[in-house]
């Protein structure tokens, strides 16, 4: 740097006082003129150029018409020496799709991303099990007398089912906003306000303690407010694991990995049965409470236990993961950012909020994720559909499992191959189909064989496009960060509000075929179908418009 001053002082000097330039000083500038071509030709030969400050950029006709080339250029005022540290903030791009997102090559890429993996999905995975297991147990827990013991009558069953995501639902977008502010790892399972301010608030340990003492409910009053209090309390978690995804995964990765989070809902679905069953029979009517009052004791306490864990391994954002080197979280950051088309810098989550809200792309999402829910409203009466097959309380907890086994293999097999060949729309439509044929072969038929396949059909094939649809949303409205968090969570709250009202069109007066709910379901299905063509030819005419803006564009939406 000293150097270069001495070398603008001299070239001022030359050029605007010839006369006053002593002879030393002339000769100095030969020098250096000499030297920097000699140091120039080496840098060329070895492909390596030392940039002090941004490149300048080609001109449109010099620049290369393939995307791989396209990338490169727009990396350029990036480049470093190969001996300079911070040439490891850029992964090395060679494969670029007509989207402009690449395939890891990168051994150093490769190995960050497999680091990542081990440190989120493990524990998130096993949150989201918990979680799920939490929330699920009073249905268990109605094979087992607790509508009885609690004296509910008529719809007020249902009532306490869908009371939970009205509390749910009113926590999940501020929770994002402020999530976009704080450390995740404090706000998820420590604490949610930074250790300067003293206060601390732990939404896992306060939804475990909530599910905890809802052994203690003796009445509909009570088990209305411990179910809203669970709502409100588990309602940070879903959608901040989204956004925490997000953060830290590309568009080609993102929905593979989401998958992976989401098998725990699905490993939950599987085997609560087979845990509530065991203690049903083996804990009942010990030490005076029923078998549904330990399961809820059991759960909660094993959640507890977790969150204390949760806390020093869940991540922040990638240039503050306390688990990454200075290296490591300089590409991470550097990854996402040239991935996410159309990038703007951070705004406040107050415009954050009025720019999911004001494009409409958002809504379109909110619905078709609506839609989606609203056709997977069975989740909180399978057990109650699967026992019209005439089988014990046992046997129909055990019969519960299969179904979900299948959806885990079918929720990773499909965003794997949408993230593979980086599609959405077809992927969304044929698995959507699937659920249709699945319905209709359970609402067609009560012989038992064709009723069971069906609900392995439906089942299974609704839970691949759950997390088409959020990583879809993450990356289409990924502008700023605090856009794609409040976007991610209004996608999650309205779509859960199909839990409000999905259980009323479950009721146990229409068993066995449950008639209006399948139907239902069928054209819930057909609308998810419609929103994301809706959105494929939006995403392809807002590309078309950006290449004719921009000839030489390379980041566009996936579609």
């Amino acid at each position: 740097q000293g150097q270069a001053t001495v070398n603008f002082a001299l070239w001022k000097k030359w050029l605007f006082g010839w006369n006053s330039v002593r002879s030393s000083d002339f000769v100095l500038v030969l020098y250096l003129i000499v030297n920097d071509l000699r140091t120039s030709s080496q840098l060329c030969s070895s492909h390596a150029w030392r940039i002090e400050q941004k490149m300048a950029i080609p001109s449109p006709n010099d620049r290369p018409s393939s995307p791989q080339d396209k990338v490169a250029v727009n990396q350029m005022e990036h480049v470093l020496t190969t001996d300079d540290p911070a040439l490891m903030k850029q992964p090395i791009i060679e494969k670029v799709d007509e989207f402009g997102a690449h395939t890891k090559t990168d051994p150093k890429e490769i190995a960050l991303v497999k680091k990542i993996d081990w440190y989120i999905l493990p524990i998130l995975w096993v949150m989201y099990f918990l979680n799920f297991l939490d929330r699920n147990a009073m249905i268990n827990g109605k094979l087992d007398g607790l509508d009885k013991d609690l004296g509910l009558k008529g719809t007020q069953y249902n009532t306490c089912v869908s009371i939970l995501f009205v509390g749910y639902l009113c926590g999940q977008v501020p929770s994002n906003m402020i999530l976009n502010r704080v450390r995740p790892s404090w706000y998820m399972a420590g604490n949610a306000i930074p250790p300067s301010r003293k206060k601390k608030s732990s939404f896992m340990m306060a939804w475990s303690i909530v599910s905890l003492l809802t052994y203690k409910c003796h009445d509909y009053g009570t088990m209305l407010a411990c179910r809203f209090l669970l709502g409100i309390t588990e309602a940070p978690f879903y959608p901040g694991a989204l956004y925490m995804l997000s953060m830290f995964y590309t568009r080609k990765e993102v929905s593979t990995r989401m998958a992976i989070f989401y098998t725990g809902n699905m490993a939950a679905s599987a085997f609560s049965g087979l845990i509530a069953a065991p203690i049903f029979s083996g804990m009942g009517g010990l030490q005076g409470l029923s078998g549904w009052q330990w399961l809820f004791i059991i759960q909660g306490a094993v959640s507890i236990l977790v969150a204390f864990f949760a806390f020093f391994l869940l991540p922040d954002s990638p240039l503050k993961t306390r688990w990454l080197t200075e290296e490591e979280r300089q590409l991470a950051h550097t990854r996402i950012y040239n991935d996410t088309t159309d990038r703007r810098e951070a705004t406040s989550v107050w415009k954050g909020l009025r720019e999911a809200c004001c494009d409409w792309r958002t809504w379109v999402f909110c619905l078709m994720d609506n839609l989606h829910l609203s056709a997977n409203g069975f989740k909180n009466f399978l057990p109650t559909v699967v026992k019209t097959l005439k089988f014990n309380t046992t046997v129909t907890l055990v019969l519960t499992c299969p179904p979900y086994l299948f959806s885990a293999i079918f929720s990773v097999i499909v965003p794997w191959s949408s993230g593979k060949y980086n599609e959405r729309t077809w992927h969304i439509t044929i698995s959507k189909l699937v659920v249709c044929l699945g319905f209709v072969m359970s609402v067609s038929s009560l012989n038992m064989g064709v009723r069971y396949t069906g609900i392995m059909i439906f089942v299974g094939a609704t839970y691949g496009v759950n997390n088409l649809i959020l990583g879809w949303t993450s990356s289409v409205l990924a502008q700023t960060d605090e856009k794609k968090a409040v976007a991610i969570a209004m996608a999650n709250t309205l779509g859960n509000a199909a839990s409000i009202y999905t259980p009323y069109l479950w009721p146990d007066s229409d068993s066995p075929r449950f008639l209006t709910a399948m139907l239902a379901s069928i054209g819930f299905s057909i609308g998810v179908i419609i929103c994301a063509w809706v959105m494929r030819f939006a995403l392809m005419r807002t590309n078309r418009k950006k290449r004719e803006a921009d000839p030489h564009a390379t980041n566009f939406y996936v579609y």
